[in-house]
């Protein structure tokens, strides 16, 4: 997953995971598999969001899809009728290569969508996909495995303005916040390569439990509510669903 910076070429990620500073993996998939995630999510979510009406459009949006196989096994889990035509999946990452290899391997035309995009930088592609289907948020955005990486590369401002942004676009939010120890674990995996730190890791005051947070931050800040939580997956990270009030 990512959502940070320009990740450069993907393809030198391959043989080692702490090669991929801004989190684009090139392999993610092959050890974090989309089921991971979907045994968690029910097939029936859509509808108990209360998005079942087929005359209206209902708009995702995976924010650091990486190479798209959780957006393409997410939509056909949440599709219940194949021949809906309404609900559409947008899956955004800063790395460019990945979203080349997602567009490649999509099988799902017609619904999923990919495109290049810094979430941290210009959003204005957002708004545009948004103006196209005649709505003003995303009905529903996950953002998986993206907040530790924007944490690191850009500090607490930048991790604080991630999450109010996507609370903007958002009418519920799917958030899943990598725990404390995975910053540790990124950072030791740097040294290790003979790399330069992460710019912002010292000096992170916004430190211990992130999904506690993350969720003080959006109820406090983006006029957002938890409203469930689905348990964690099999890496121990909390899957926490928000809603605007």
């Amino acid at each position: 997953m990512a959502a940070c910076a320009n990740g450069g070429d993907a393809n030198e990620n391959v043989c080692d995971p702490g090669a991929a500073p801004y989190g684009n993996f090139i392999n993610y998939y092959s050890f974090n598999p989309p089921e991971n995630r979907l045994s968690l999510i029910p097939r029936t979510l859509l509808r108990d969001l209360g998005y079942n009406d087929s005359r209206q459009t209902t708009l995702l949006l995976d924010v650091g899809c990486n190479s798209g196989e959780l957006s393409v096994a997410l939509y056909k889990h949440l599709v219940e009728t194949p021949s809906r035509t309404n609900v559409h999946l947008l899956g955004v990452d800063l790395d460019e290569t990945l979203i080349r290899r997602a567009k490649e391997n999509n099988t799902l035309q017609e619904g999923v969508t990919f495109a290049p995009l810094d979430i941290t930088g210009n959003c204005v592609p957002l708004r545009e996909h948004l103006a196209r289907h005649g709505c003003s948020v995303f009905h529903l955005t996950l953002c998986l495995a993206v907040t530790m990486w924007v944490h690191l590369n850009h500090g607490d401002a930048g991790l604080l303005q991630l999450l109010s942004r996507l609370a903007t676009f958002s009418r519920h939010l799917l958030l899943e916040a990598q725990p404390w120890k995975c910053y540790r674990s990124a950072a030791r995996r740097l040294r290790k390569l003979g790399r330069s730190d992460f710019d912002h890791f010292k000096s992170l005051n916004v430190r211990g439990d992130m999904s506690e947070h993350a969720r003080e931050h959006l109820e406090k800040h983006c006029d957002m509510e938890m409203v469930r939580s689905f348990g964690s997956t099999t890496w121990d990270r909390k899957l926490l669903l928000f809603k605007r009030k």
